[in-house]
């Protein structure tokens, strides 16, 4: 899957490095390519911010903060780049996270085989 300029470039805020080398393996498809990690909130946002990432994965919950501040701060200032959650938080966070702007909620435990079709799916145009 690529977009108009490439491959779909993915930036990973996820807190633990295990799961983002696990990320970073299944998103090793042809035409994506991951060009950031973050594992703090100012971290992810700053990193984000530079990499401009056509899509980000972001865990609900990272070191000293929440995914939902880099959301919040990512769509004031660039309200072009897709979010895909993927964590284990329960149905409260999905409705929290889906209504602030994400593309997709995944369940880490119940929809990993998902990840890469969202990811893909998320930089597209919705159909309307």
């Amino acid at each position: 899957m690529t977009t108009n300029q490439g491959p779909v470039r993915v930036f990973l805020a996820e807190d633990s490095l295990p799961i983002r080398k696990r990320m970073s393996e299944m998103l090793a498809e042809p035409g994506m390519t991951v060009v950031g990690e973050g594992e703090t909130p100012q971290h992810c946002i700053h990193g984000i911010l530079s990499a401009r990432p056509d899509v980000v994965v972001l865990d609900a919950q990272l070191e000293g903060g929440t995914g939902l501040e880099v959301l919040r701060a990512v769509r004031d200032a660039a309200p072009d780049i897709a979010f895909v959650v993927f964590s284990n938080a329960g149905p409260a966070y999905r409705k929290r996270y889906l209504d602030a702007g994400a593309q997709r909620f995944l369940d880490k435990s119940t929809e990993i085989d998902q990840l890469v079709g969202a990811v893909a799916q998320a930089c597209r145009p919705a159909a309307h």
